[in-house]
């Protein structure tokens, strides 16, 4: 009887924990208010993209990129060490576009792993401050991608993060694939909001220039495959430095992967960063984590062994019902309302994402990133 108290209690912690965090960061999403910026000019803008052996992207994708409705920007694409049909590809659009610049770089870094050195490479090629960063197999959803991205540079901010949705395709794994970016998107962005940034997707972020070269961020993690997109703006973002753009003209979309080893190994390598995050976020990321484990684990037992079902019932409902409130205009704003109806059941299956994804935290990453 007294276990069964103590796991009562716990439930009720759990429980406590998750409403808080859905009542104040993750409706930040669902209540966003897209303000209509003031006039200013439309400033130069560097569009970097890292691409090794993207030959079929750069093919059908860059043409996109190249074509936005922005009056004076310059597309840096980074060939890394390639060894398709790249560089033919990069030089038939050099001939029709004059503000695609490229460099081919011949050998790996010694030092810089995954694609930070690539990057590197790009951002000293920019000759503009405001930096914009994308994959090649990233096909913005208008012309106006950059016209919206550059809109949140107001006053005093410094880097701005968007929302990178996958293809919507047939199959579970799809709908897995897209309700983890979902529910990543919602964390991120939600404590962004919330004046606490702690990372972005390297598919569609921008930023200062300036703020690269006086952090020196990736000398701190050099043997890190991933952490050119997060540890990087783990680091250099601040309260007042950081705004999100949530126009459906601001997303790019990519493809998904389409098998279950590839999503799970692409997953594991994106997570492998955390371990590195400030601590503070590590903490605030971890006790949403943990507090969702327990939720479920202790709400299990208490259903089987309590004689307050009811009141078990009555909290577990509860939960999904703010869970709901928050995520129809959250998937509405984020075009992935079709996943609304899955969300129990993906919530279900969390704490076995956890479980598979958290070895990734302790075990250092030596990959190559293509």
């Amino acid at each position: 009887m007294l276990l069964l108290n103590i796991i009562l209690y716990v439930f009720y912690a759990a429980a406590t924990i998750q409403v808080f965090y859905y009542l104040f960061f993750f409706i930040r999403v669902a209540i966003y208010k897209n303000k209509t910026a003031k006039s200013f000019p439309l400033t130069p803008i560097s569009v970097i993209i890292c691409a090794k052996d993207e030959e079929h992207n750069l093919r059908n994708n860059l043409q996109s990129i190249l074509e936005q409705d922005y009056p004076d920007f310059e597309v840096i694409v980074v060939n890394d060490n390639s060894s398709d049909e790249s560089v033919n590809v990069l030089f038939d659009f050099s001939y029709k576009f004059p503000n695609l610049v490229f460099r081919n770089l011949h050998q790996e870094s010694r030092v810089l792993m995954g694609k930070k050195y690539a990057l590197t490479i790009g951002l000293k090629a920019a000759k503009n401050d405001i930096v914009v960063v994308t994959d090649a197999d990233c096909i913005p959803v208008s012309k106006n991608w950059l016209r919206e991205m550059r809109l949140k540079f107001e006053e005093n901010k410094e880097i701005v993060l968007g929302y990178a949705p996958y293809k919507k395709l047939p199959g579970f794994l799809n709908k897995c694939i897209r309700y983890e970016t979902f529910w990543t998107a919602l964390l991120y962005l939600s404590f962004a909001m919330a004046k606490t940034p702690y990372m972005g997707v390297g598919r569609n972020m921008a930023y200062k220039r300036k703020l690269f070269f006086n952090q020196n961020v990736f000398v701190k993690n050099p043997e890190l495959l991933s952490g050119d997109d997060d540890l990087f703006i783990n680091e250099i973002a601040t309260s007042r430095n950081t705004k999100v753009q949530l126009t459906p003209e601001s997303f790019i979309i990519s493809n998904p992967k389409t098998t279950w080893d590839e999503w799970i190994y692409q997953k594991k390598r994106h997570i492998s960063t955390g371990m590195h995050y400030k601590f503070k976020h590590q903490f605030l990321l971890g006790m949403q984590t943990l507090s969702l484990v327990i939720f479920y684990l202790s709400f299990i037992l208490l259903v089987l062994y309590s004689d307050k079902q009811i009141e078990i019932l009555g909290i577990f409902g509860i939960r999904y019902f703010i869970m709901a409130f928050i995520f129809i205009p959250s998937m509405r704003r984020l075009k992935e309302l079709d996943l609304f109806f899955w969300f129990p059941i993906m919530d279900l299956l969390m704490p076995l994402y956890y479980y598979i994804m958290t070895p990734s935290l302790l075990n250092p990453n030596t990959q190559k990133w293509k």
